[in-house]
Parts: structure tokens; sequence; C-alpha cells
């Protein structure tokens, strides 16, 4: 068996940014912020709804971050990071997590796990994960992590994304 892998021929598109944006849109995601500490130590989180599962066995989850992100660097270089899935009440922990240039991490409580990662309170469910595979794919780089230990509450309804809305 050939396992070695066929590039793609490139394709001119036939459809704009905009509309690709749209059309994804109509997908409905979850709402998550991903939490991670940086090279000092300091807290670095942001709001990611490109979250998946990938495997029962081992358990992996992935989820991307765009090259862009001014958080880009310390979760490229992260050994251990956070998935915090959000509550339909947690709009606003969304949209300050979501912000440039603030403390997002004020009034948020919080506490340090054994990897000194930030794990928010009050979270739907959370994954500790250790980095385990990387993939550079376009403007994003893909983060695939090992869970580590996870948790949750079934007491609460999930923050959903949908056509460029949190619901």
């Amino acid at each position: 068996m050939n396992t070695s892998a066929v590039a793609a021929p490139v394709c001119q598109a036939s459809f704009s940014e905009r509309d690709f944006r749209n059309a994804l849109g109509q997908f409905a995601t979850g709402v998550t912020v991903v939490t991670t500490a940086d090279a000092q130590g300091n807290p670095v989180g942001m709001t990611v709804s490109s979250f998946n599962s990938v495997s029962l066995d081992p358990a992996l989850v992935l989820w991307s971050i765009a090259r862009s992100s001014g958080s880009f660097a310390a979760f490229a270089q992260s050994s251990h990071y956070a998935i915090h899935v959000l509550a339909s009440h947690h709009k606003a922990l969304a949209f300050q997590f979501a912000q440039r240039g603030i403390d997002r991490f004020a009034g948020v409580e919080w506490s340090a796990n054994a990897q000194g990662v930030p794990l928010l309170a009050d979270a739907l469910a959370t994954f500790e994960c250790r980095a385990r595979s990387q993939y550079p794919e376009g403007d994003h780089l893909i983060m695939v992590g090992e869970v580590l230990a996870c948790h949750h509450s079934a007491n609460a309804a999930p923050l959903l994304y949908h056509a460029g809305q949190m619901r």
C-alpha cells in the first residue's frame, strides 16, 4: 500500500472570500476559550470556534489558530493548553476573550493546573491537553492535543456561533 501523500493541483476558486465565510457561517459551532501560559508564565487565552474531536483512543481533540493572531506565538510554542466549552450564559466571556489589547483575564475566575495552564471556572466542559502535533495549513495552524483530563457539567445549554452571531 502506497502511503505517500500526493499534492492536489492548485485550483482558482470561483467564489470570493466573503462567499466562503458566509457559507461556513451556515454551520453552527460551539464556542470555546482556549488558554495557556506563555514562556514567562503569564496567562494567555482566546475565543475559538474551530474545535473538534479527533479520536477516542487515544483521546485527541483539535482546534486551529490564525497565524495573524496576537496569541499565535504563545500557543504555537506551548506544551500544554486547556479548551473550555462555553455555556449559553458565557456570551460576555466569549466577547471578552475575543477582544484585542485588553487583559482578557480581568475579572475572570480561574486557577492554574499543574502545568501552569489557566483553567476557567464554570465552563460547560474543560479539556486539559498536552500539545501533541501541529499542522500548518493555509493561514492557520491546526493544533492537535492529547486530552490528559476532562470534566463537564450537564446543567446548561452550550453557547453556539451561527451566521456570524453568538446565540
